[in-house]
């Protein structure tokens, strides 16, 4: 199978993008991680511009390295930490943008060089359209059924 590289980002991306504001407290990023099977969140100005993103490694940084033992004084310990901050204290500032009419090979050559695993595709303006990720790129490449040979 052949991927065209002149496929276009707009062609792949996802494009029901959930986002969370500067101002947001990281207790509404917990509640979007652990509700949604996503791992990274484009941050957005009033206008709808990117002006941030947030991983999930990013929202694992910030909590108690104990919650590994799930106890109560750490979960609320995290809770606090959790409520105390604002996703503009968290959040990447530099991020990497596409356009929707950037070919796959772009994105691909960005995923590469940054190992970034999610880049918001945006507008003339700045604007969010959508989020192109390496599942999206690898769910591409891969459409078709792929068929195992029997080793007979």
């Amino acid at each position: 199978m052949m991927i065209d590289p002149t496929t276009k980002v707009g062609q792949i991306m996802t494009t029901n993008v959930i986002f969370v504001r500067p101002d947001d407290t990281m207790s509404k990023v917990d509640e979007i991680f652990r509700t949604n099977n996503i791992h990274h969140l484009p941050v957005l100005n009033r206008e709808g511009v990117v002006v941030g993103m947030v991983s999930k490694t990013d929202y694992f940084k910030i909590l108690h390295g104990f919650t590994l033992f799930r106890t109560e004084k750490s979960e609320e310990f995290n809770k606090a930490i959790l409520r105390s901050l604002l996703v503009k204290e968290v959040m990447t500032k530099q991020v990497a943008k596409l356009h929707p009419d950037d070919t796959i090979m772009v994105a691909a050559g960005f995923f590469r060089e940054n190992l970034f695993h999610a880049i918001p595709v945006v507008d003339d303006e700045g604007k969010l359209v959508g989020i192109v990720s390496t599942y999206d790129m690898l769910n591409h490449a891969y459409r078709e059924p792929v068929f195992l040979k029997d080793s007979d």
